[in-house]
């Protein structure tokens, strides 16, 4: 059998924050269902965080309660703090994700914490969860953002994501992710990073990445990320989010592209390309004149494809 490599697509959190239109609740309850139904297994369907920050996200609990009517979706959201994951927690979410910017400088203007700071809220959102009954805990995840550069400080040295890597562990995380915010990455990088951040704390504690296509290497790096372990990749439909506190940093990896790629190497997603193609009609209708990416869709698949 093809190797599964699980797609999960951020474009309800990482798309709509990035974006000055606010998506209606009903348009991002079809977007999550028709996802859904074309097999993605895990949505990050948004973020708590107060609404005067991020007023598109403002219904996140609202969008989870929708997404865990559908039988088999893995349901993720983002938190900045211990607020933001009790919040979560009540919304009964299957996944919790925390971004530790590797950058401080990207830190204070991402979640106006320092690396110290941040720790200290990991360290409470694990109590958190750890005092719930075990089939009710969520997965808890740390994210190291800027983990392959920074905008706003420049070159990350490795030292200080693999220390990063080793504090979320110990501080109660389940498993760290590596995020690209600001679409640095080159193959060389993920090549490295993988490999000493996995020498670090393990294997199976470094299986997902968060990837950008800000300089059209975010295709090269997940071939490289795949070769290396990982067997999660972060996608966006239609490739639309990057990250609004961090300049210049636009481009989230198509959803539909990768799950071509990932597809004609011969990998198993469960997705169907037909089908998340047309979903794309929806996140259209809903933000009219907003830019939507992807050659796959803009190409079309080719004569007698099959999956």
């Amino acid at each position: 059998m093809s190797k599964f490599i699980e797609i999960s697509e951020v474009g309800p959190r990482d798309g709509l924050q990035s974006i000055k239109a606010i998506m209606s609740l009903e348009d991002k309850k079809a977007w999550v269902s028709a996802e859904a139904a074309c097999g993605v297994p895990e949505i990050e369907v948004g973020s708590f965080v107060p609404a005067k920050i991020l007023p598109q996200l403002a219904d996140t609990a609202e969008l989870v309660a929708h997404a865990l009517t559908i039988e088999g979706l893995a349901v993720a959201v983002l938190v900045p703090n211990l607020r933001g994951a009790q919040d979560a927690v009540r919304s009964g979410a299957h996944k919790i994700t925390i971004p530790l910017s590797a950058s401080e400088t990207h830190s204070l203007a991402n979640v106006n914490r320092t690396h110290e700071q941040m720790l200290g809220e990991v360290k409470k959102i694990a109590n958190l969860i750890r005092a719930l009954p075990s089939a009710a805990r969520p997965k808890f995840e740390g994210g190291i953002s800027t983990a392959f550069g920074c905008t706003l400080e420049g070159n990350v040295p490795q030292e200080r994501i693999l220390h990063l890597a080793n504090a979320l562990m110990e501080a109660g995380c389940d498993e760290v992710g590596l995020s690209d915010t600001t679409g640095y990455a080159t193959p060389n990088q993920v090549r490295d990073l993988v490999r000493a951040v996995k020498a670090e704390v393990g294997d199976e504690n470094l299986t997902g990445l968060h990837l950008h296509n800000t300089r059209g290497l975010g295709l090269a790096n997940v071939v490289v990320a795949l070769d290396n372990g990982i067997t999660t990749i972060d996608a966006s439909l239609g490739g639309i989010g990057g990250c609004p506190f961090a300049p210049g940093a636009s481009g989230n990896i198509v959803t539909e592209d990768l799950v071509f790629m990932l597809d004609a190497m011969g990998f198993d997603t469960g997705i169907d390309i037909e089908k998340l193609m047309d979903v794309r009609k929806i996140v259209e209708r809903a933000l009219p004149g907003e830019p939507l990416y992807g050659f796959t869709p803009d190409a079309g698949l080719p004569l007698g494809y099959k999956r």
